[in-house]
């Protein structure tokens, strides 16, 4: 289906409020479950381990499940499913009140909740993406930041509800605040399939032999050749019961004789024309099958998807868990909730969406490599993580919680470096495969990270593992993007250009 041409603003800019808004309802709660994890450990005694598997799994399921979350989008359309899912959020939301025990929260807030965001990013970024083409990249920044300034106000007012409500009541009333992405989903009205008039004649007859899923002089050939053999079993049996020959002069419903030979051949016809469409259907999908794996394999010949899926990998479960787990580092600290004027992770949330907007803005600049620019921030936020076990004051680790937000805020360059490396033909497959990889690290960081001060009752080895995973993926990133590895180590040509040669070429139809 052929969509009008994108409108670049008129009821785009509404899309884009209304995506901001979806994003910044339905990631508010879980960005910020810092501030709940803390009650979560008072009241339910487990190991910091085991609950932050909640906060990771919120965040990382919808990665991990990005597949499947596009699949829907393309299906049943932005509209449909950011409806849908704004009624998974608000129940996950709502559910987790009355959770008895820590796995009940696993599944409503860790997986349900994880799985509608996951749906909402998607169908935001898609519906954007159909109502913008020259400010595409300015529409997608904008939304972007929804989900940043969620976590800024989310932080407080969960903290304020908290001690008006409870943890029961403030989980009751974040899931009815996420009842208003309903009212955000009716106002995506989608693009309008173009105006075409009528065929004359059926389409069938107008689609071109190399689009049709098989030749049709193959299938005169097989046809012929399954009516000589159901043609000459037939002549075999000399007799044809009677019953047979009744049923076969039956009046039709119009009045008419009909012809039972003639009609059994009809039928025969038939059902080899769709034995062989199936035969012939089922290969040509088993075909994509083979090429969609032959591409992927294609992909991690590439040195430097190679190296970026790592890096993104280890980034995640180096970089994310401070913004699980910062307010309860401050607790281990001795820091008094008194001191903490905002909490951490409202100043990681504002300095996130920053970063997202100073960084982008850098990527448009010809003179800064992309690339490099990526792995700069990977080296930064090594460093920064291994600094938080020294930090002993409210001041040092708002400073730190604000450089790691800002470092945070590559996630809007992501697409840019994964461009760079890939070629634009192979974006979709490639950004496919890392987010999978980024869910996973989501998934596991936190649950590493509480397993460490599980054992050791200190923070200090566990940010210093952190630091050690986001500074083995930047190095080993910027390793394989060298120019001189990447010409077959052949460093007497520095000119030559970076990733781009990584780009593929577009197969003809022909």
């Amino acid at each position: 289906m052929v969509f009008q041409k994108s409108p670049d603003g008129g009821w785009g800019w509404m899309i884009v409020l209304v995506s901001f808004f979806t994003q910044f309802l339905c990631y508010g709660s879980p960005l910020a479950v810092g501030v709940l994890y803390l009650e979560w450990l008072d009241i339910f005694g487990e190991g910091k381990g085991k609950t932050a598997w909640v906060g990771s799994l919120a965040s990382g399921v919808g990665l991990l499940a990005s597949p499947v979350c596009s699949t829907c989008v393309s299906a049943f359309g932005a509209r449909s499913v950011t409806i849908f899912s704004g009624f998974i959020v608000a129940g996950g939301l709502m559910m987790s009140s009355f959770a008895p025990n820590i796995y009940f929260l696993l599944c409503s807030y860790g997986i349900i909740v994880g799985l509608g965001c996951g749906l909402l990013y998607t169908a935001t970024v898609t519906i954007t993406c159909q109502y913008f083409d020259k400010r595409r990249g300015l529409a997608l920044g904008l939304i972007s930041t929804g989900s940043s300034v969620g976590l800024f106000i989310y932080a407080a007012l969960q903290r304020e509800l908290i001690q008006l409500y409870g943890l029961d009541g403030c989980l009751l009333i974040v899931g009815a605040l996420s009842l208003n992405i309903l009212a955000c989903g009716s106002l995506m009205r989608p693009l309008q399939p173009c105006a075409s008039t009528i065929p004359e004649k059926p389409i069938l007859d107008k689609i071109p032999d190399q689009y049709l899923i098989y030749n049709e002089q193959e299938k005169i050939v097989y046809d012929k050749k399954v009516l000589e053999k159901t043609s000459n079993e037939g002549r075999g049996a000399n007799t044809v019961p009677c019953s047979d020959f009744k049923q076969d002069s039956l009046l039709t419903k119009n009045g008419q004789l009909s012809s039972g030979p003639r009609e059994r051949d009809t039928y025969r016809k038939k059902a080899v024309e769709q034995t062989y469409f199936c035969k012939q259907f089922a290969k040509k999908k088993w075909n994509l099958y083979l090429d969609y794996w032959e591409e992927t394999l294609g992909l991690f010949k590439n040195k430097v998807f190679s190296s970026l899926f790592i890096a993104i990998f280890f980034f995640d479960i180096g970089g994310f868990p401070p913004s699980l787990l910062m307010e309860d580092i401050a607790r281990s600290a001795n820091i008094d909730e008194e001191d903490c004027v905002i909490p951490l992770i409202s100043i990681m949330g504002i300095m996130t969406a920053i970063g997202k907007l100073v960084l982008g803005i850098l990527a448009d600049f010809e003179w800064i490599n992309i690339l490099y620019l990526y792995v700069l921030t990977l080296i930064m936020t090594a460093l920064a993580l291994v600094l938080i076990p020294f930090a002993q004051s409210y001041i040092t680790l708002a400073i730190l919680s604000g450089v790691l937000g800002f470092l945070t805020g590559n996630w809007s360059i992501f697409p840019y470096v994964t461009t760079r490396t890939v070629g634009i033909e192979k974006l979709t497959h490639a950004y496919g495969i890392l987010m999978f990889f980024a869910g996973l690290g989501n998934s596991l960081g936190p649950p590493i990270v509480g397993w460490f001060y599980d054992w050791t009752k200190s923070y200090d080895i566990a940010f210093y593992f952190s630091g050690l995973c986001v500074l083995f993926g930047g190095l080993l990133l910027l390793v394989a993007a060298l120019p001189c590895w990447n010409s077959s180590n052949n460093c007497s040509q520095p000119d030559k250009p970076l990733p781009s040669l990584y780009s593929y070429k577009v197969s003809s139809s022909a």
